[in-house]
C-alpha cells in the first residue's frame, strides 16, 4: 500500500484533505490525474450500463434527504454500528471488528461497553435549528432512485425489466476510516436499481453478477483476481434476500469491491401506500405512509404488483484503488534498472497521449508540439498533455508511471518532414508516423478490442 500511496501523492492522484492543517481523517482530495482517472472510470461504467443498453435510464438526485425516506427504508434503525472506546489510548473501534477484548492499538483491556452509533450525517435545513428542519446527507443513492420510480415510469413509459442508474456522492460517518481511500466518510457511488417481475429475480441476480464480472475484466481486472462471496444471511443488509460480493485482493487484504444484492420488493413496498382497495400484492408493508403507489399495473388486468430489485453497487474510490493496484507494475529492464509503469487500460488513462518537444526552449519545436497536441485533443478521446520539460528520458519515465499509453516526440526531423516518434508505454517500441496519420492512428488505437 505504501508504494501506491506514494505514487498517488507524488504524481497528483490523491492528496490528504486539509493537509495544511494536519489533515481531515477519512477524507481525501483527488488531484489532477486522480480526477481524470476517476472520471474515466465513471464514464466507462455509464457507457456500459446506460448508453449500451436499451433497458436503462439515468438520473441525478439531491444529496439532502428527507428524514422520512430513511425512516421507512430502515436506515434510521438499522444503519447503526456498535461502538467501543479504549479508555487508555482514547482510540475508537467497532465492537464487531474486535478479535478479542483487547485494544488493537495499545493492547489495553479497559474498553467501554458497546453503544449504538448511527452512521448517517444529520444536518439542518433552513435558518432555524428545530426538529422539523432535520435532514440527512444520503448514505446511498438508491433511496432517491426509489423515490423517483413513479416519475421515471410516467415520463418514459418503461416496464420491467428495466433499470435506473446513478453516480453521485454519499456520506457515512465511519467509526474507523482506514486503508487509504478504501473506507472514507465522503465518497462517490456507482449504483443501479434493476426492476424485475417477482419470480424472475434469482435469474436476474445471476445475470448481473456475470455482467459485472465481465465489466471488471474490461477495466483490467481479470476474472481469476475476483472471488465470489455469497454473503450469509447473518451478515446481509436488512433488505437483502441474497447478496454476492465481488472480493478483490487489495494491498491491505481481500475485501469487497462490489456488491450485487437482491433487494426483493422491500424498498418500493416500504414507500408504497398499503390499501387493499388498490389491490397491491400482499408483500406491501402495513407501516408505509408515503401516499404513493410505487407499483406496476399488470397488462390487461386491474391488478397491481410491486417489482423486485437487483442492485449492483460499487464505490468509486475503492474501484479506482483496485484499478490502480492492478495496473501497478515494477519492471526489471535489461540494463539492471527498474521501471515503474502503470498499465492502465488506455480508456482509463488520465492522459491519452503526451506530446513532447525535444527542446523546451526551441520555439519551432514547442510550437509544432502544441499544434499536434491541439489536433489530437479535438478527437474527443480524452486529455492530451503537452510535456515541454525538455528531458525526453525523464518524461518517458514520468508518463510510464502515470499510465500514459502513447508518447509522441517532436524533434528536428519533425520540422523537416512533418513526422513524429510514437512510443508505446507497454512495449517501449517506437515507430515513426506522419502527423497526417496521427488522427487515424489514435482513433484505431482506442478502438482495439483489448482496449475496450
Amino acid at each position: 500500500m505504501d508504494q501506491r500511496v506514494s505514487l498517488c501523492k507524488r504524481r497528483g492522484f490523491v492528496f490528504q484533505s486539509s493537509e495544511l492543517y494536519g489533515g481531515l481523517q477519512g477524507a481525501y482530495d483527488w488531484g489532477p490525474l486522480g480526477t481524470e482517472l476517476k472520471n474515466n472510470l465513471k464514464a466507462a461504467w455509464w457507457q456500459s450500463n446506460v448508453f449500451e443498453r436499451d433497458d436503462m435510464e439515468g438520473m441525478d438526485s439531491t444529496i439532502l434527504t428527507h428524514p422520512r425516506v430513511l425512516e421507512y427504508s430502515g436506515h434510521v434503525t438499522t444503519f447503526v454500528d456498535p461502538l467501543v472506546d479504549c479508555r487508555k489510548c482514547k482510540s475508537r473501534f467497532r465492537a464487531d471488528h474486535l478479535a478479542s477484548a483487547s485494544c488493537p492499538n495499545c493492547g489495553g483491556q479497559d474498553l467501554t461497553e458497546p453503544r449504538p452509533f448511527n452512521l448517517m450525517f444529520r444536518t439542518q435545513m433552513g435558518p432555524v435549528d428545530h426538529e422539523g428542519a432535520l435532514a440527512y446527507l444520503r448514505p446511498e443513492t438508491a433511496q432517491h432512485i426509489f423515490m423517483n420510480f413513479k416519475n421515471v415510469l410516467d415520463s418514459t413509459a418503461r416496464r420491467p425489466p428495466f433499470g435506473i442508474a446513478q453516480i453521485g456522492k454519499a456520506f457515512r460517518n465511519e467509526i474507523t476510516p482506514r486503508n487509504f481511500v478504501f473506507r472514507v466518510r465522503e465518497f462517490e457511488i456507482m449504483e443501479l436499481e434493476f426492476f424485475v417481475d417477482p419470480g424472475t429475480d434469482e435469474n436476474w441476480h445471476e445475470y448481473w453478477v456475470d455482467t459485472r464480472l465481465q465489466w471488471w475484466e474490461r477495466q483490467g481486472i481479470a476474472r481469476d483476481r475476483l472471488e465470489l462471496l455469497d454473503v450469509p444471511e447473518s451478515d446481509r443488509a436488512h433488505y437483502s434476500k441474497a447478496t454476492v460480493d465481488l472480493m478483490y485482493p487489495f494491498p491491505h487484504g481481500l475485501e469487497e469491491l462490489e456488491g450485487i444484492a437482491n433487494r426483493t420488493d422491500f424498498d418500493l413496498g416500504s414507500h408504497t401506500r398499503d390499501q387493499e382497495a388498490l389491490n397491491i400484492q400482499a408483500q406491501v408493508r402495513e407501516n408505509t405512509h408515503s401516499g404513493a403507489k410505487l407499483a406496476i399495473l399488470k397488462p390487461n388486468s386491474s391488478d397491481w404488483y410491486v417489482p423486485f430489485v437487483i442492485e449492483p453497487s460499487v464505490g468509486v474510490e475503492r474501484a479506482t484503488l483496485a484499478v490502480l493496484n492492478e495496473a501497478y507494475d515494477i519492471e526489471q529492464l535489461d540494463n539492471g534498472k527498474e521501471r515503474v509503469v502503470l498499465r492502465l487500460r488506455p480508456h482509463l488513462a488520465p492522459f491519452k497521449a503526451a506530446v513532447m518537444p525535444l527542446k523546451r526552449n526551441h520555439d519551432g519545436l514547442v510550437s509544432k508540439a502544441r499544434e499536434i497536441k491541439n489536433l489530437l485533443q479535438r478527437l474527443g478521446l480524452g486529455r492530451v498533455f503537452l510535456e515541454a520539460s525538455g528531458n525526453i528520458g525523464k518524461s518517458y519515465r514520468r508518463h510510464d508511471e502515470v499510465g500514459t499509453p502513447l508518447c509522441m516526440t517532436v524533434d528536428f526531423q519533425s520540422l523537416e518532414d512533418d513526422s513524429v516518434t510514437v512510443r508505446d508505454r507497454d512495449s517501449m517500441k517506437q515507430i515513426r508516423k506522419q502527423v497526417s496519420e496521427l488522427t487515424e492512428f489514435m482513433t484505431e488505437f482506442y478502438r482495439r478490442p483489448s482496449h475496450a
